[in-house]
């Protein structure tokens, strides 16, 4: 009977895995939000926050777990961003460590900025995760649009991150 229980979990386990891998999001074409919401972490990340920014689908961009160390010169000049554009449309948050407290800032700068509708910009394999702890962190009103930033993620790396998506529903009671 346990080996049967056990055989049973590893095959929901094994089914759940497969699906999260094949089915990564990918980039969104043109959908306006009023804001873009872009954890740091991955490459092309900021990159592309910065073009949906720059194509007007969304008016703002909220950048969330800069390092403190880094200046919104540097950021700007690392990412050539115009004073201008800096001054009206971006904002770096400084407070993330995590992709929960990426969650958390971002709330917090969504409610404090009226936001309505976000695009949540991430690595296509960080997308469930992100998308989940942001979804739990705000209120029902707020719609969030996913646009994952393609990459070719290893095997291990996908099974750490299923792993910790798990981890995340099971720990905020979410259904599975």
């Amino acid at each position: 009977m346990i080996a049967r229980l056990a055989g049973f979990v590893a095959l929901i386990y094994a089914i759940g895995f497969l699906y999260f891998a094949v089915t990564l999001p990918g980039p969104l074409g043109h959908v306006k939000t009023d804001a873009v919401l872009v954890p740091t972490g991955g490459p092309g990340r900021i990159a592309r926050g910065l073009s949906v920014l720059r194509d007007g689908d969304a008016k703002r961009m909220f950048v969330s777990g800069v390092d403190p160390e880094v200046t919104p010169r540097e950021f700007a000049a690392q990412f050539d961003v115009g004073a201008g554009e800096m001054q009206c449309c971006v904002t770096l948050g400084f407070l993330a460590v995590d992709t929960r407290s990426n969650a958390g800032e971002a709330a917090q700068w969504l409610s404090t900025n009226d936001v309505k509708t976000v695009r949540l910009v991430t690595t296509d394999w960080h997308m469930p995760r992100a998308g989940a702890e942001l979804r739990h962190s705000i209120p029902d009103t707020v719609t969030v649009i996913e646009d994952g930033v393609p990459s070719d993620p290893a095997l291990g790396q996908l099974f750490l991150e299923y792993n910790k998506l798990l981890a995340a529903l099971v720990t905020q009671g979410w259904p599975v």
